[in-house]
């Protein structure tokens, strides 16, 4: 039997997953948890994994892939397509297959008979995702930019952000000078903190206004 293992903190996901799970002949559902580190640490082994693009814990979804990739699973990745930023990114990763949330649960269950056979699951959305968006080009910003990005543009002043960070409040304003230089040679510029908190909801870093978080 082929392991499966649901990374992902929706309850209805879970029953889809299940559902799908019982289609496919000789797979097995071991379960589902809220983080990558819960999933193994309850199932320590498991040959597919389905994956969240974005969950709870605010983890990279390249990061996921890669650690459960180490750990010999093949990854199908479920998303929202909230953020093509994330879909672009970890569709470069080490993924088997990326499918929309909303797609059938029909379709969910051939993706996981494709990747328990050792296929890739191709997707249109994949598939754009790999061809990339020119108007999201990828601004290079390092961990601690992130950081920085997602509190100020949600609205922090910079001493509250230097707070939450532990760092100067002169370190803020260099780290947010220096975000909006990459997103000028990016193509993308951010002149205003408007503009910042656009490039952060573009780039996953913080959620869209009508996520469903």
């Amino acid at each position: 039997m082929t392991r499966v293992v649901l990374i992902d903190d929706h309850e209805l996901v879970a029953l889809a997953v299940q559902e799908a799970v019982a289609r496919v002949e000789g797979v097995e559902f071991l379960g589902s948890a809220p983080t990558v580190a819960d999933v193994l640490a309850a199932h320590p082994e498991f040959e597919v994994a389905i994956l969240d693009l974005r969950l709870a814990d605010g983890s990279s979804p390249v990061a996921n892939v890669e650690r459960l990739d180490a750990q010999g699973a093949r990854v199908l990745v479920l998303t929202s397509a909230e953020s093509p930023y994330l879909v672009r990114s970890v569709s470069k990763a080490p993924i088997a297959g990326l499918l929309r949330k909303s797609e059938p649960v029909a379709s969910l269950a051939e993706a996981i008979r494709r990747v328990a056979a050792g296929e890739d699951s191709m997707s249109a959305d994949w598939a754009a995702a790999i061809d990339g968006d020119p108007q999201l080009a990828d601004a290079g910003l390092s961990p601690q930019e992130q950081a920085v990005l997602g509190l100020f543009a949600r609205g922090l002043k910079a001493q509250a952000v230097a707070a939450q960070m532990h760092i100067a409040v002169g370190t803020v304003d260099d780290y947010v000078r220096r975000i909006r230089a990459k997103y000028v040679r990016a193509g993308r510029p951010a002149a205003t903190k408007v503009d910042l908190y656009q490039r952060a909801v573009e780039d996953g870093i913080l959620p869209a206004p009508d996520a469903e978080r």
